[in-house]
C-alpha cells in the first residue's frame, strides 16, 4: 500500500507562536528547528513512499526547503492538522492509500511508533483511521498531572474499548487515578501520541463535517471523527526504553532537550 507522511506546520499557534521554527539542541550540541527534527523523524520510518511538509507560511517553507524537505503550500483557512493533511493529499493527487499525519511538535516520536501505526491500520480493514497510544509509567503520569495542576495544557490521554476502538480523548488525565504511582510503575493511563494514519475516504470526509461541542471544548481534532460516528483504532506502541513527550508549551523545550541528551539523540 502506498504511504504518504504529511507534517502539518503553522506559525500562528496560540500557545506557542512560531513553534515549528523553535530550535532544540540535542546530545551533539547542534541546534535544529522543531520542523527539521520532525522531518528527520519521518524520514527514518520504513515503508513510506513520500514525506512532505504542509504549511501556509513562507517562513516555514523557506526553512523546510533549506534542509531538503518537499513542501506543499496549503490554505491559511485549515483549522487543524487533519484539515491541512486533507488539503495536501488532494493537492498531490489524492491517490495515496494511507496518509500519516505526523504533527510537527513531536520530535521524540521513534520510527517504530509510526511503523506499528501503519501496520495496525493496514490490518484493520474496517477502520478509517488509527492513532498510537503509549501506556504511561509513573513518571509520565506525574508529569501530566503536574501540567494540569499548574494550569498548563499538556499531553492528551486516551481510553478505548476491548477491541481498541477509541472511547474518548481528553486533555484531562483519564481515567481518574486515586492511587499514587512511582516513576517506574505501570499505570492504567495511556498517553495519546499525536500521530494519525487515515484511509483516503475518512480524510476526505473530515473537512466537510461541522466542528462539534466536544472538539470545541477539548481542542482535540480527532474528536470530530467520534462525534460523527467514525471509529478510531488505538494502536498500542512500546517505548523500548525511549522517553516520549510532545512540545505543547515553551516550558516543554528544556524537558525535551534534557530527554534528547539523556537518550543520546543528536
Amino acid at each position: 500500500m502506498s504511504v504518504l507522511i504529511v507534517i502539518p506546520a503553522r506559525y500562528a499557534s496560540s500557545r506557542f507562536p512560531g513553534k515549528p521554527l523553535a530550535e532544540l539542541t540535542g546530545a551533539s550540541g547542534q541546534a535544529r528547528t522543531l520542523i527539521e527534527r520532525s522531518w528527520r523523524a519521518a524520514m527514518e520510518v520504513q515503508g513510506v513512499d513520500r514525506v512532505v511538509v504542509a504549511t501556509d507560511d513562507d517562513r516555514i517553507r523557506t526553512v523546510s526547503e533549506g534542509f531538503g524537505a518537499e513542501v506543499v503550500m496549503t490554505s491559511a483557512d485549515c483549522a487543524n492538522g487533519t484539515e491541512r493533511c486533507a488539503e495536501a493529499h488532494a493537492a498531490l493527487g489524492g491517490a495515496y492509500e494511507i496518509v500519516v499525519n505526523l504533527q510537527g511538535d513531536a520530535p521524540l516520536t521513534p520510527p517504530w511508533f509510526i511503523e506499528d501505526l501503519i501496520s495496525g491500520l493496514k490490518d484493520a480493514t474496517g477502520m478509517g483511521l488509527a492513532t498510537p497510544v503509549l501506556r504511561c509509567d509513573g513518571s509520565t503520569l506525574n508529569s501530566l498531572l503536574e501540567d494540569r495542576r499548574s494550569g498548563r495544557v499538556g499531553g492528551t490521554t486516551a481510553v478505548f474499548s476491548g477491541d481498541h476502538s477509541a472511547l474518548y480523548f481528553s486533555k484531562e488525565v483519564i481515567p481518574f487515578c486515586a492511587e499514587t504511582y512511582q516513576d517506574a510503575d505501570e499505570t492504567p493511563v495511556f498517553h495519546h501520541v499525536g500521530v494519525y494514519a487515515y484511509r483516503p475516504d475518512a480524510l476526505k470526509a473530515y473537512p466537510q463535517w461541522k466542528v462539534g461541542p466536544l472538539e470545541t471544548l477539548e481542542g482535540l481534532e480527532q474528536l470530530r471523527f467520534l462525534e460523527n460516528g467514525r471509529k478510531i483504532l488505538c494502536v498500542e506502541v512500546e517505548a523500548r526504553g525511549r522517553e516520549f513527550w510532545e512540545l505543547n508549551n515553551p516550558q516543554d523545550m528544556p524537558k525535551i532537550e534534557h530527554m534528547m541528551r539523556k537518550m543520546g539523540l543528536s
